[in-house]
């Protein structure tokens, strides 16, 4: 008894000869293979899903590590104590160098060469100055409402927005308010400073000898309550100073 042709083998011999349907029912029906779908999924592979996910992930931290560290808040300084001056640190030898640096900065801003004499005037030195930073220079307390201040005179070592910080000859650190100060601060000329022995170049310079044609100016502290990175793009104006 022959058993019942395949539905598709009939439709396969109306269209091709015999031989040709044969052949192409045994290789696209008979013997194709079946792909079965696993009842429970592989634990080793993810689905699309998990894996996009983990793909943004993995993005993300790189992008992440490649930016710069975040800089470190103002409550963060205070606890590492960043800009903490040690005891050990508060001498005020340590400290000369910055200010004969200074004075080369300084110098170098208002246009003072060695060997020529030059004109320093208001219009042109004080915006200049407005804008300079004053870590390194040395100031003295000419009057406040702080009485404890007046006479206090040092290193600056901290410019902050409010402060001036200062060790003075007797290894103080002290912290002087700009608020309602006014301080002075002298510049010799170059050629007084080249003019001393080897000897006392290394040493700081006092006031009583600063040399002929120092320049000698006074800062209100009200009206520079400005940090030093911010001083140095800001554009100063003439104003009329309310407490003189």
């Amino acid at each position: 008894m022959e058993a019942n042709p395949h539905a598709a083998l009939d439709l396969l011999k109306k269209a091709h000869p015999p031989e040709t349907a044969s052949a192409i029912f045994t290789e696209k029906v008979l013997h194709k293979p079946l792909h079965l779908r696993p009842t429970s999924p592989d634990p080793n592979r993810q689905d699309a899903r998990a894996h996009r996910r983990l793909q943004r992930l993995r993005k993300k931290e790189k992008a992440k590590r490649r930016q710069k560290p975040k800089p470190l808040s103002a409550k963060e300084k205070r606890i590492t104590g960043i800009y903490e001056i040690s005891k050990e640190s508060q001498k005020y030898d340590i400290y000369v160098p910055l200010y004969r640096m200074w004075l080369g900065y300084i110098w170098e801003i208002l246009g003072m060469v060695k060997g020529k004499q030059t004109w320093v005037t208001v219009q042109a030195a004080g915006a200049r100055l407005a804008s300079a930073d004053f870590h390194g220079a040395k100031l003295s307390v000419v009057r406040s409402k702080c009485v404890s201040t007046v006479g206090l005179s040092g290193i600056v070592v901290r410019d902050t927005k409010f402060t001036f910080q200062i060790i003075t000859e007797k290894n103080e650190l002290k912290t002087i308010p700009k608020t309602h100060t006014i301080f002075r601060f002298q510049i010799p000329q170059p050629d007084a400073i080249d003019e001393m022995p080897d000897s006392e170049k290394i040493k700081d310079i006092s006031d009583d000898g600063m040399g002929p044609n120092a320049l000698t100016f006074e800062l209100h502290g009200s009206s520079f309550e400005h940090r030093a990175i911010d001083r140095a793009t800001k554009k100063f104006k003439q104003r009329n100073m309310t407490e003189l």
